[in-house]
């Protein structure tokens, strides 16, 4: 193995709660080593390939992705494999269909066995549509906002819905002690494809390895899969893709007869007239401890939810975190009490003053983090 040392992404928070392994960017640098594909692709290095991917122009696609999560959290109601239900992606396998188009169209598909949920964006609107529910929410993304075309931002909580978020958050994870390789060459969807290879270096950290596919022509990322020890606890991979332009039938919603229909309007920014000399505090934003793939995010929970008895609020991710924790054993120690859970790719304590605790971590690193 080699000592150079490829560019670094920048710095970024992503956490991800309930499913996660919390990705968050180490530092300035990282150890390399260089590998040839198959001979069906030319050589290259990881360094190049790093370059590759965060610089991918691929302007229209359209395919299948296949996800699974195996992270070892206890049976969830509506999770699970089959579910149409976005909330189920924390469990089992689940299939999508997407479609990405100029100037700023998008839309992920999750097909279930009892029906399917859509996220839209067709130019400034943006629409979710669960055909089980008949529901639909429309809200406006603001013209000058950042390009979202090519995958509708969700949630902190929510797991990678394609293989080029899932990418995204392994890159930013990356730190002076992780070690980046390319393996043998493999084929995606059809494509050929290199292979690289990422591994944290740190004690404490339940990820071991991450595997991101990158298309051989386009350097697109065609699959992601995240690995503690030997078992795959995250993947998500294109099945079959098509880079043509799709058509734009697949864009245009309309809310079917009878759908339950909520506008949501985006909070008004009011700008400063002169810049502001005092930082306003947040009391409930979370706090991060450590960093790299140690990281641990704490939070606190609302005092709606920090009851002894179990949450009633539906939907989020957040929540059923919490009413899994809520019934699990307690522990204790001398950071305090709470309780504990220990999936296979992250941990998380819910102590018993309200603070929630989540990191892809053993559970000594939660408890020394709850310390600080």
């Amino acid at each position: 193995m080699s000592g150079m040392r490829a560019p670094a992404p920048k710095t970024a928070l992503r956490w991800a709660a309930p499913a996660a392994f919390v990705l968050v960017v180490g530092g300035t640098g990282l150890i390399a080593s260089t590998a040839t594909a198959e001979p069906h692709l030319p050589p290259t290095t990881p360094e190049q390939l790093l370059v590759d991917i965060q610089n991918v122009q691929v302007d229209h696609l359209s395919g299948t992705v296949e996800e699974e999560a195996n992270l070892g959290l206890p049976a969830i109601p509506g999770a699970g494999t089959d579910s149409s239900d976005f909330n189920s992606l924390v469990s089992g396998s689940h299939t999508f269909g997407v479609w990405y188009a100029p100037p700023n169209k998008g839309r992920v598909a999750l097909y279930g066995k009892l029906g399917e949920s859509d996220i839209i964006t067709n130019g400034t609107d943006r629409w979710t549509w669960s055909s089980k529910d008949n529901k639909v929410t429309h809200s406006k993304v603001p013209a000058d906002s950042a390009d979202k075309t090519r995958e509708p931002q969700s949630k902190p909580s929510d797991l990678p819905k394609t293989p080029q978020e899932a990418a995204q958050r392994v890159l930013k994870a990356i730190g002076p002690t992780t070690t980046v390789t390319t393996d043998s060459a493999v084929t995606v969807a059809g494509r050929p494809s290199y292979e690289l290879v990422v591994r944290p270096n740190e004690t404490g950290s339940l990820v071991t390895e991450a595997r991101l596919a990158v298309d051989g022509e386009t350097h697109l990322p065609l699959r992601v899969e995240v690995f503690a020890g030997s078992t795959k606890v995250f993947g998500v991979g294109f099945t079959k893709i098509d880079f043509a332009q799709p058509d734009a039938k697949y864009f245009d919603f309309t809310p079917p007869a009878g759908a339950e229909v909520t506008e949501v309007t985006p909070e008004a920014k009011t700008p400063s007239k002169e810049p502001s000399t005092t930082k306003p505090s947040d009391t409930n934003a979370p706090t991060v401890v450590g960093k790299g793939w140690t990281t641990v995010v704490i939070s606190k929970v609302p005092p709606a939810t920090a009851s002894s008895s179990p949450s009633s609020r539906p939907g989020s991710g957040a929540d059923q975190l919490e009413q899994i924790l809520r019934q699990l054993p307690q522990v204790s120690g001398d950071w305090g009490s709470g309780r504990l859970l220990a999936g296979t790719a992250f941990s998380a304590v819910l102590t018993d003053n309200g603070r929630l605790a989540v990191g892809s971590v053993t559970p000594e690193v939660l408890y020394a983090a709850l310390k600080k």
